[in-house]
């Protein structure tokens, strides 16, 4: 819930002029801004502009008397390709659990949108020991009930809360550990290629300073970004450093 319409066109704005549609082809950009602006994102980052539109939530209900909701069939209609369900400030301060959450999955995956699952642990859990096996039930009770293709569309993002918006981030192996628990955890629900073919992103405290390396983990295959991506630069920077590990990677697969 940050900037206001004018602030929000000239960050958009911004965006859409740092980011060259063939900078990196196996690089995914998705801007999530406020639903009230989704609108004005599509107008500056339409089809081909290398750039995807996401929104921040999404009702459970597909339609109905939800005043103020926003339903998953809504946004579709609007342009919207992706959308972030579960984040850890919709659960800590909406009460949302990991049920409503599968609910939303559902109806995001219905009406043709790819959710971008969050989960994570609280600082108490993290010192607490068992914060393995809480993410891994968010992530059993919110996703084990797709069949294999719809799960395959999915996208997941690990955010301890401990370290969202406390400029304190989780060290490239604490992320790198957390997902590689968590893919493994998807292997042995559904099959170790079906884990490889989904995108595993971190998000807690993601900035130019770290983003290179968090992106050369294995398991790490992207970032889910919160305050940076108030910041035209700093945002085109993660960017820039997706797209150089990407085409690392690239070279390293050539040579082989």
């Amino acid at each position: 819930m940050n900037t206001t319409l004018p602030e929000a066109t000239a960050l958009l704005a911004a965006i859409a002029q740092g980011l060259p549609a063939d900078a990196a082809p196996h690089v995914t950009v998705v801007v999530c801004p406020p639903a009230l602006y989704l609108t004005t994102a599509r107008a500056y980052l339409p089809p081909g502009s290398g750039v995807w539109v996401g929104a921040q939530n999404c009702a459970s209900e597909a339609a109905g008397a939800y005043t103020g909701e926003i339903s998953a069939s809504m946004l579709h209609s609007a342009g919207v390709a992706y959308v972030v369900v579960g984040h850890s400030e919709r659960r800590r301060y909406f009460g949302e659990t990991n049920e409503v959450v599968a609910a939303k999955v559902t109806s995001s995956l219905a009406s043709g949108l790819r959710p971008i699952f969050c989960c994570g642990e609280s600082a108490e859990l993290r010192a607490g020991g068992d914060y393995l096996g809480f993410v891994k039930n968010q992530l059993s009770e919110s996703l084990f009930c797709l069949p294999v293709e719809a799960f395959s569309r999915l996208l997941i993002a690990y955010e301890p809360l401990w370290a969202i918006g406390t400029g304190v981030a989780a060290s490239a192996a604490q992320a790198q550990a957390m997902h590689a628990s968590l893919r493994q955890h998807i292997a042995d629900h559904y099959s170790m290629r079906i884990a490889q073919g989904i995108s595993l992103l971190y998000g807690g405290s993601v900035k130019p300073q770290n983003a290179a390396a968090l992106f050369r983990k294995p398991d790490i295959d992207g970032g889910l970004i919160g305050g940076a991506s108030l910041h035209a630069p700093e945002f085109l920077a993660l960017v820039r450093a997706a797209q150089r590990t990407a085409a690392q990677a690239d070279a390293i697969g050539a040579t082989r």
